[in-house]
């Protein structure tokens, strides 16, 4: 490396693992978050509460619909409890109808939610949105 100077390299290395870093960054954000994987569409789906995870990213529910399992992403943790989405209101066995946008994904049973209805009480998580 003749005619640069250590600080000349430090700075190309810096620089360029900086590129990196925001290149990788930005593949994982879009990769997860946002609407992209899910189709345009509204779509409407009603079952029964078979397990729960409320946590980071986001929380999921599987629901079961006429025997099949569908993954229904409901909000982060902020998102749930403001509107008064908990444990109990998620409880197995409840009916749970879930309104908002289906996975692009042919064959998968995934949906992200917008709006949920248990036992009449709407929880609607993204208030903004038309769902």
């Amino acid at each position: 490396m003749r005619g640069l100077t250590m600080p000349h390299v430090r700075f190309t290395h810096l620089l360029g693992f900086a590129f990196l870093v925001a290149v990788l960054a930005a593949s994982a954000a879009h990769a997860h978050h946002g609407w992209a994987w899910a189709t345009d569409e509204e779509f409407e789906i009603t079952g029964t509460i078979q397990s729960m995870r409320l946590g980071n990213p986001h929380g999921e529910v599987t629901i079961d619909v006429d025997g099949e399992a569908w993954v229904v992403e409901v909000g982060q943790p902020w998102r749930n409890d403001r509107v008064g989405l908990s444990k109990e209101i998620l409880s197995v066995g409840r009916e749970m109808t879930v309104h908002g946008h289906r996975s692009a994904k042919e064959g998968e049973r995934l949906v992200k939610a917008e709006r949920i209805v248990i036992d009449g009480t709407n929880y609607d998580l993204y208030p903004g949105r038309d769902s």
